[in-house]
């Protein structure tokens, strides 16, 4: 006998992936479809299958060229996935022609990103900030959500109230992120406030920055016991933290942990974010935490060097924080046994650049020398050596 109950539990997302070779791209389509294979993993679906298509410019219409919009068409169907995920921002139109064509939702980077976002901001800022840029990016696609008016048979009950629907969701949205940014400048306001008094007692601020999953958290953890969050996946950690940490001579600073960057960071979230990253501003020193271990470590440092500039910030006093250097790999692939081994593969015959410290936040290994170099930096006492971060890069992996 047929049971008459049916589950209420939310149906598993299974996705299709899909990346565009274009020229002039950071990262290769092959390894930035494996960063959003990882970003849909973090989102809660299950990646069944992924496509790659080189192109010179996205087509206006839907992304990817019409024959591989048939192909993906095909694969999602053969392997039973309901949502495609497009590695790119997506227009409205190319979004709609997409889901036409695919009979499937379809979503990009950026709605992705915003909904992992979502799911880990804890703070009331923290909150405020995701929901404007969700409202921010959902403004222009209002038309899409009408879609199923378009698929009624016939003209009549279907012009005029869709229409006047759409112009009702674009008050209310523009209304609500009104609110949303009154709420956000209140609590700027507030953070200036904190910020005066923390400048009048004289206590100096480092701000630690990084792609996602360098270590920031773990590295935080291990300089100031505070009691932060610390996974091995991307955006573990959403809220700024900030605590007390002592240095060698007994001086107390403040590390502050923001949030971590991300190639093609949707530019709603920059915004959004905005006045969380204030902290960056305000900062006396920038530590800049690299996953030395991951083969895209240079072009990881040179995404968030981009966001630095665009955040007005590129030009303040930088510390280059290697680390992760404990999963490094000799040349007889063997993972290395110790802090000596590791800098000897990344430093060879040479010494590092001026703002260059070695270190693993997980093992504890060079935090010692860290909280001296912080020290001297804050002092004045931070040179740029000859050697670059690509060449430091090359030598590690």
């Amino acid at each position: 006998m047929p049971s008459k109950f049916h589950s209420t539990a939310p149906i598993a997302d299974r996705a299709f992936l899909v990346a565009a070779d274009l020229p002039k791209a950071l990262l290769p389509a092959e390894e930035s479809l494996g960063e959003l294979a990882e970003l849909a993993k973090t989102a809660g679906a299950a990646v069944a299958g992924s496509t790659t298509q080189k192109l010179e410019h996205p087509n206006v219409a839907t992304y990817v060229g019409s024959g591989k919009v048939e192909e993906i068409n095909e694969a999602h169907k053969r392997l039973d996935c309901n949502v495609v995920i497009f590695d790119d921002e997506l227009s409205p139109s190319q979004q709609r022609n997409l889901e036409r064509a695919l009979g499937v939702k379809v979503i990009d980077r950026t709605a992705l990103i915003l909904d992992i976002f979502a799911t880990r901001a804890q703070t009331r800022e923290g909150r405020l900030q995701v929901e404007l840029a969700q409202m921010q990016y959902l403004l222009p696609r209002l038309a899409g959500q009408w879609s199923h008016l378009e698929r009624m048979e016939g003209a009549i009950g279907t012009r005029g109230p869709g229409e006047t629907q759409i112009e009702t969701d674009r008050r209310l949205i523009n209304a609500r992120i009104a609110k949303l940014r009154r709420d956000l400048k209140e609590v700027s306001t507030q953070r200036e406030l904190y910020r005066r008094r923390r400048a009048r007692n004289n206590v100096p601020v480092v701000a630690l920055v990084g792609y996602t999953n360098a270590g920031k958290s773990t590295l935080m953890r291990a300089l100031s016991g505070a009691d932060v969050l610390a996974e091995d996946r991307l955006f573990a950690t959403l809220d700024p933290v900030t605590r007390r940490l002592g240095l060698p001579s007994g001086e107390v600073i403040l590390l502050t942990d923001t949030v971590g960057f991300i190639q093609k960071l949707p530019t709603q979230l920059v915004a959004a974010f905005r006045a969380t990253l204030e902290e960056l501003e305000e900062a006396d020193l920038l530590l800049h935490v690299i996953d030395i271990s991951h083969q895209n470590a240079f072009e990881h440092a040179e995404t968030v060097d981009s966001t630095l500039r665009e955040l007005g910030v590129g030009e303040k006093p930088t510390l280059l924080a290697l680390n992760k250097v404990d999963l490094l790999t000799n040349e007889d692939g063997e993972q290395v046994a110790d802090f000596d081994e590791a800098r000897a593969i990344i430093l060879g015959a040479g010494a590092p650049p001026g703002n260059v410290v070695i270190i693993s936040a997980a093992s504890r290994w060079g935090l010692d020398n860290l909280r001296r170099r912080i020290e001297a930096a804050l002092d004045g006492d931070i040179e740029t050596g000859e050697a670059g971060i690509g060449e430091l890069v090359g030598r590690a992996v």
